[in-house]
C-alpha cells in the first residue's frame, strides 16, 4: 500500500486517472443504488404492513430483490445486461443509447451520473491531495449524489443512507484529528444544530401557513452534513441551498409549466449547497470576511 501511495505521489496523472475510472465504476453501480433502493423500502413497508395485518404470508414465495438480484435487465424486454453492455459511458455510446435487443432508448440520465461521479471524485481529489480527507470525500460524494436523485424522483431520503453517513461523519472525526478543519466538538454540535434549525422552520411555516414546507428527511440529511463539515459550515450551506432552490426550482417549475404549489425537493439543493462547502466553503467564507471587512 505504501509503494502505491509513493507511485501515485510521484504521478499525479496516474493518481486521476484511477480515481476518474473508479468514479465511472461507482457511478455505474449508484445507478442502480438509486433505481433499487426506493423499490426495496417500497416492498419492505409493503412487506410490514401485510405482517401487521396478520395475513398469511408464510405460502407466499417472495423473489429476491436487492442491489445485486436480479442482474440487470431492460425493463421492456428483459433482455440480460452483459458484462461488455455495462461498460460506464463506452457501452451506452457503442449501444448508440438503445437496447441491443429491442432497441428500446436508454436514458440519459444513466452515463450522465457515472460522468457526474467521476469529475466530482476527479475534484475530490484534486482539492485534498492523497489525505483521509480525500477518502472521506469521495465517500460523501457518492452518498450526495445517491440521495440528490432518490429525492428527485421519489420526493425520498432514505435513512439507510443519511443516518449511516451522520454516524459514519462523526465516527471520522473522532479517529482523524481536524478532519475538514474541524474538531470532534464543532461536528457533534453541527449534526444538532443542522436537524434544529430545519425542525425549527418547518414548525414555523407549518404554524403560520398550516401546510409541511419540507421532509424530516431534511432535517436529517443538514444534520449529516452538519456532523462532516461542523455547525461552522451550516450558515453557507442554507445560503447556497436556498439560493439554489430558488433559482433552479423557480427555472424548473416555468420549464415544466408548474404551478407554484407544486412541490419541489429540497433535498438535492443541500446535498449540492454541502458538497460546494466541502471543496470551495472554506475559501467562499473567507472571500465574505475579507469584503465584508471582517478580516
Amino acid at each position: 500500500m505504501d509503494d502505491l501511495l509513493l507511485i501515485f505521489e510521484h504521478t499525479p496523472l496516474l493518481l486521476y486517472t484511477t480515481i476518474f475510472l473508479l468514479g465511472l465504476l461507482v457511478g455505474s453501480f449508484l445507478n442502480v443504488v438509486i433505481h433499487r433502493l426506493p423499490l426495496m423500502m417500497k416492498r419492505d413497508w409493503e412487506q410490514q404492513i401485510k405482517e401487521s395485518a396478520e395475513e398469511e404470508t408464510s405460502t407466499e414465495k417472495v423473489s429476491r430483490f436487492n442491489l445485486v438480484v436480479p442482474g440487470s435487465h431492460c425493463p421492456k424486454c428483459g433482455h440480460n445486461i452483459s458484462a461488455l453492455e455495462n461498460i460506464p459511458i463506452l457501452s451506452y455510446l457503442l449501444l448508440r443509447g438503445k437496447c441491443s435487443d429491442c432497441g428500446t432508448p436508454i436514458s440519459l440520465r444513466y452515463p450522465a451520473i457515472e460522468l457526474l461521479s467521476a469529475v466530482t471524485s476527479l475534484l475530490a481529489v484534486w482539492k485534498f491531495g492523497l489525505s483521509y480527507e480525500t477518502f472521506f470525500a469521495i465517500l460523501l460524494t457518492w452518498a450526495l449524489i445517491t440521495l440528490t436523485f432518490i429525492d428527485i424522483d421519489h420526493y425520498l431520503l432514505p435513512d439507510d443512507i443519511t443516518l449511516t453517513f451522520l454516524w459514519l461523519g462523526l465516527g471520522a472525526h473522532i479517529f482523524v484529528d481536524n478532519l475538514f478543519g474541524i474538531d470532534l466538538q464543532s461536528a457533534v454540535l453541527g449534526a444538532i444544530f443542522g436537524y434544529l434549525l430545519l425542525w425549527i422552520v418547518y414548525q414555523l411555516f407549518r404554524l403560520l401557513t398550516g401546510k409541511e414546507g419540507m421532509g424530516f428527511g431534511d432535517f436529517k440529511l443538514l444534520s449529516m452534513l452538519g456532523a462532516w463539515f461542523g455547525w461552522q459550515m451550516l450558515p453557507l450551506i442554507i445560503i447556497l441551498s436556498s439560493a439554489a432552490g430558488a433559482i433552479l426550482g423557480g427555472a424548473l417549475l416555468v420549464l415544466k409549466n408548474k404551478s407554484r404549489d407544486h412541490p419541489i425537493p429540497f433535498g438535492p439543493y443541500l446535498c449540492i449547497a454541502g458538497w460546494i462547502a466541502m471543496i470551495w466553503g472554506s475559501s467562499i467564507i473567507a472571500a465574505y470576511l475579507q469584503f465584508s471587512g471582517f478580516q
